[in-house]
C-alpha cells in the first residue's frame, strides 16, 4: 500500500474513531460499542459486514408512522399485534417505554430490545443503538429509519447494521413479523 493510501486509510479510521466519541458524548457517556471492535490498522478492517435493509410502504402519513414508532402508548398496541403476544406469550415482564429526546433510552417487547435514541427527526427520520439483551454486554447495532412521503403513503427506509454476525437472518425476519405486520395492522 502507498503511502498516500496508509494515510487516507488512518484518516478514515480517525473520523470513524471521532463520530463513536461523538456519539458517546451525544449520548451522556453512553456506552457504544459496535458488534466487531473498529480497526487499528488496515488488516484488521472488515469488508464482510453483515446488514439488514428493508423498505416497507404505509397507508398513513409520515407525522402518524413517525409517532406510531416513537411514542411509548403506541408502540406498545403494536407490541400487543405481536403472534406472540397475540399467543399470550411474553419475551419479558418490563414495560414498554420510549424516550422522545435524543440520548434517551428505550424498553421494547417486555425489554428483550433496549437501547438509545441517536437522533430523531420528526416525521423524517429516527436513528436508534439498539441491542437484543442477550447480546455481550455493550454490543449495540444502528437501527436507522428514513420516512420517506409518497402521496398519502409513507415508506419506511429501514437499514440495521453493526449486528453480531450470524444475526442477519433472525433480525430480519422478527424486523418484518414485529415492526413491519404489526405496524401496518395497527395503522389500518
Amino acid at each position: 500500500m502507498s503511502e498516500k493510501e496508509d494515510v487516507a486509510v488512518a484518516g478514515q479510521l480517525a473520523t470513524r474513531r471521532q463520530v463513536m466519541a461523538g456519539l458517546a458524548i451525544a449520548l451522556g457517556g453512553f456506552a457504544f460499542r459496535p458488534a466487531a471492535a473498529m480497526a487499528a490498522t488496515e488488516e484488521e478492517i472488515s469488508h464482510s459486514q453483515e446488514s439488514i435493509h428493508h423498505a416497507t410502504r404505509f397507508k398513513a402519513s409520515r407525522k402518524r408512522v413517525y409517532e406510531a414508532l416513537t411514542d411509548t402508548n403506541q408502540f406498545d398496541q403494536i407490541t400487543k399485534l405481536s403472534p406472540e403476544m397475540r399467543a399470550g406469550m411474553s419475551l419479558g415482564d418490563k414495560a414498554t417505554e420510549i424516550s422522545p429526546e435524543v440520548g434517551g433510552a428505550f424498553t421494547l417487547f417486555g425489554g428483550h430490545i433496549v437501547g438509545r435514541q441517536v437522533e430523531l427527526v420528526p416525521g423524517e427520520r429516527i436513528v436508534q443503538a439498539w441491542r437484543v439483551v442477550d447480546w455481550a454486554p455493550g454490543d449495540y447495532s444502528i437501527a436507522r429509519f428514513e420516512l420517506v412521503e409518497h402521496g398519502a403513503s409513507t415508506e419506511v427506509v429501514f437499514d440495521h447494521t453493526g449486528f453480531p454476525k450470524g444475526q442477519a437472518e433472525h433480525l430480519a425476519a422478527g424486523w418484518k413479523a414485529h415492526y413491519w405486520e404489526t405496524l401496518e395492522k395497527f395503522l389500518t
